[in-house]
């Protein structure tokens, strides 16, 4: 019998073929793909963010977690659609226009992917009409944005006004080095997350309020 926890240890260790083959084998006995996802990728994803959070582990590891997940996801999601199995939101990603860092915003979006949500990447030096575009046609219920120079936040600002004045029904939420709980009130943006692990929860919470 397919072991979740099994699933769940070998994506922590960051063993993609492992995963691969725990992922097919669960599969191979009928196991629902939405299980799969939540007790075994999930589970692992949320041990990694737990350790992330509590410095036990750094961005190395973490980014070795998320590969050996994509790598279970590449088997499972044409099961999860043909099984109906809807994300548990949509939510936009990018660098902000001016930035070209990509190593947070990539972590970010792979945390999220780890939550059970579906991640739309912009890449870098994304302008705020492109989020407003990107929103609209993937129906995202979150636009979620990365700055790790100050000299580029102000394009963040730009990017909620973009977004209020679309009239498009979604929140969002800032990160990045030099960002700031009280930048992101200044702004008026939805939220703000420290740290890749904590923009899971975030991000959550805003999309089950919306």
């Amino acid at each position: 019998m397919a072991d979740m926890q099994a699933l769940a240890e070998a994506l922590v260790r960051g063993d993609r073929a492992k995963v691969v083959e725990l992922t097919k084998k669960a599969l191979d006995e009928r196991l629902s793909p939405a299980k799969i996802l939540n007790q075994g990728l999930v589970a692992g994803m949320d041990v990694i963010g737990k350790r992330f959070k509590a410095n036990e582990i750094y961005v190395p590891e973490v980014l070795i977690a998320a590969r050996a997940m994509k790598g279970g996801m590449e088997v499972l999601e044409p099961k999860l659609i043909e099984a109906g199995v809807k994300p548990v939101g949509i939510v936009v990603i990018g660098t902000i226009k001016g930035d070209l860092h990509d190593i947070g915003k990539n972590l970010v979006a792979m945390m999220l992917t780890g939550g059970g949500l579906k991640v739309v990447d912009l890449g870098i030096d994304v302008a705020p009409d492109k989020f407003v575009e990107a929103a609209k046609s993937n129906k995202a219920q979150l636009v979620a944005m990365s700055a790790l120079l100050t000299t580029t936040m102000p394009q963040m600002a730009e990017v909620v006004k973009a977004v209020k004045s679309s009239g498009v029904k979604v929140k969002t939420i800032i990160g990045g080095a030099p960002v700031t709980q009280s930048y992101a009130d200044e702004i008026g943006a939805d939220g703000y997350a420290p740290d890749a692990a904590s923009a899971v929860d975030v991000a959550k919470s805003l999309i089950s309020a919306a």
